[in-house]
């Protein structure tokens, strides 16, 4: 037996509920125009043509820990069952998110200002937990026992962290698994757009993110002063956005776990409606 297979029976069997909503889709929410190689992560997507795992990349909009002994290693142990303790990194699963709340931005824009909308089949190799897998939960789920929407509405979270996390098992191909790429318009006539227009999978807009200097110091408790400062530093005209954000990331210039929560400040207050 596969690894996938073996760790979608061993989640399945702790998994209790209703079948989910069919019309319900898995988002993956990243960021299109940080730096991978030589480019930036859709370019890399375009080449490949999969959307590879952080054990395979060694980068993340979240915390670096896959790697043999480390948290995110150790959890999918547990989780699945030791599924993929000898597996090769490539086989391991993909983290996306249930978008139940059906958010145009994706299920969980704290991982990125863009989101691969994935298929209806795709429902069916993906296991779901609820909260985060780095809080170590134990309730979970799978397309046909899903009782975590329940678990997630009746919570009381941040709008950043209330989605319900989803791993994909087996290779997510673009031109297989994927509906859509979705961006957020301060990406129109970019490079990011260009690279896009060259995936097997259509290319949609949401509505965008933009964050007034004014605005983001409104909030100095939400990450901290510093994160205001860091802001306010890297605006452009006194407005964020994921392209301005993104300049700054490849500059070199910044710490990207600071960029990260000037992200989080952007998600946070700066969703266009």
């Amino acid at each position: 037996m596969n690894p996938h297979t073996r760790a979608l029976r061993h989640v399945s069997d702790l998994s209790s509920g209703p079948p989910l909503d069919p019309d319900l889709s898995v988002t993956l929410n990243f960021h299109p125009d940080r730096l991978f190689g030589d480019g930036h992560i859709l370019t890399a997507l375009v080449e490949e043509g999969v959307y590879r795992s952080q054990f395979v990349t060694g980068t993340s909009n979240g915390g670096l820990t896959a790697r043999a002994g480390g948290a995110r290693w150790l959890w999918e142990s547990r989780i699945f069952g030791g599924a993929y303790d000898d597996a090769p990194a490539e086989t391991r699963p993909v983290y996306g998110a249930l978008n139940f709340r059906r958010r145009q931005v994706g299920a969980a824009p704290r991982f990125g200002s863009a989101h691969f909308r994935l298929t209806a089949d795709a429902l069916s190799r993906t296991t779901f937990c609820y909260p985060d897998s780095y809080l170590e939960p134990e309730s979970f789920g799978v397309a046909d026992r899903m009782s975590l929407i329940e678990l997630a509405e009746a919570d009381d979270q941040d709008v950043l962290d209330d989605y319900i996390e989803a791993q994909v098992h087996a290779p997510v191909r673009i031109d297989r698994d994927v509906d859509a790429l979705v961006l957020d318009p301060s990406h129109r006539d970019t490079d990011v757009e260009a690279a896009a227009e060259k995936l097997p999978c259509a290319v949609e807009w949401h509505a965008g993110f933009r964050l007034t200097v004014d605005d983001l110091r409104r909030h100095p408790d939400y990450r901290g002063q510093a994160y205001v400062d860091l802001g306010e530093a890297i605006a452009v005209a006194g407005l964020l956005t994921p392209r301005i954000l993104g300049a700054a990331a490849r500059s070199g210039r910044y710490d990207e776990q600071a960029l990260k929560r000037v992200w989080h400040y952007l998600a946070r207050f700066g969703q266009c409606p």
